[in-house]
């Protein structure tokens, strides 16, 4: 006959019962994806004109969220452009927006409502300044301007802000030393086509697919502007954020000829409000650094964007929710 076994005493089964209970506890750690939360919900994301960089830039990063934050409804609008972005945001008819530094800056300058509740949350990418001619134009610098038919965006764009500083630089007004037309990149380049205008301001990332197709089937010119740097500043204010940049032979081939043209740039920022939760904004800043190989495929200026820099969003001071995220990552 086999002897007994000995019974395990009731001490040592419920020791056993709790190591097993931490091995299974510990394996659901590992295997589940516990943790950080998704956000939910719906947000609104103000863009920019239609077929333009914002626009381009917002359904990207759309996509690119809705793989990091399944649970969270984008909702991308259109705009004119910064101007109308920054009031969106800043007056809670957006969540978040793209807006150029010197429209951000004119806002606050204004005391427009809800400025004080600006936050910036990335510096994404700079804009190009570009004023457009054909290459057959007497038009060589700014002030060639005087008595032209000059499109120089709508009325709540970054262009027209930019035009209207541009032209004063170049001591003219916009209101009376040209034609001013009220149209965007959406419009202008089929206008000069035509020949109902003379030329064409629009500031936006290298390069521009309006641009660029522009000038695979007409012959024009990119007029140099980067002379204008120190009369800009001297105008005070937003102006103090346009620097002077060149935009490569490469941009537009056929426009530049191989020669690179100086001009002026300006930064744009990922905006929001103290209002924005602060776990959404630290996931849509993760997003912007971390599709920014994805997203510069179609928009090349995307590619510049880099942790080092993005953090920087003078005027702005940051969200909290993005401070987390650069705190998370910081080496």
């Amino acid at each position: 006959m086999f002897a007994a076994l000995p019974h395990l005493s009731r001490r040592r089964a419920l020791q056993g019962s709790a190591a097993a209970f931490v091995v299974c506890g510990l394996l659901l750690w590992w295997l589940l994806p516990v943790g950080r939360n998704s956000p939910e919900g719906r947000m609104t994301f103000s863009t920019g004109v239609k077929g333009a960089v914002y626009e381009t830039y917002g359904k990207l990063l759309r996509n690119a969220a809705a793989k990091d934050m399944p649970d969270l409804d984008i909702e991308l609008i259109n705009s004119q452009g910064s101007q109308q972005n920054v009031e969106r945001v800043a007056t809670g008819k957006a969540d978040f927006t793209i807006a150029a530094a010197d429209a951000v800056e004119k806002y606050r300058l204004d005391g427009r409502p809800g400025a004080d509740r600006l936050r910036g949350c990335a510096r994404l990418y700079d804009d190009y300044v570009q004023l457009v001619v054909r290459r057959s134009s007497g038009i060589h610098e700014a002030r060639d301007l005087r008595g032209k038919r000059v499109a120089v965006g709508q009325p709540r764009s970054g262009v027209r802000l930019i035009a209207d500083r541009v032209l004063k630089a170049a001591g003219l007004r916009l209101d009376k030393d040209v034609t001013a037309l009220p149209s965007g990149i959406d419009t202008a380049p089929e206008l000069l086509r035509r020949g109902e205008i003379d030329a064409f301001f629009w500031s936006g990332g290298l390069p521009t697919t309006s641009v660029r197709e522009l000038s695979e089937g007409l012959a024009i010119r990119l007029v140099p502007l980067g002379d204008l740097v120190d009369a800009l500043h001297k105008l005070g204010g937003a102006s103090r954020y346009y620097r002077a940049a060149v935009m490569p032979a490469d941009a537009y081939p056929r426009a530049q000829q191989n020669a690179a043209v100086p001009t002026l740039a300006v930064a744009n920022l990922l905006v929001t409000t103290d209002r924005a939760d602060p776990e959404l904004t630290e996931g849509l800043t993760r997003t912007v650094i971390d599709s920014r190989d994805h997203i510069g495929l179609r928009v090349h200026a995307a590619q510049l964007v880099d942790l080092r820099t993005a953090l920087y969003t003078d005027p702005l001071a940051l969200h909290e929710g993005a401070r987390r995220y650069y705190r998370s990552v910081k080496p």
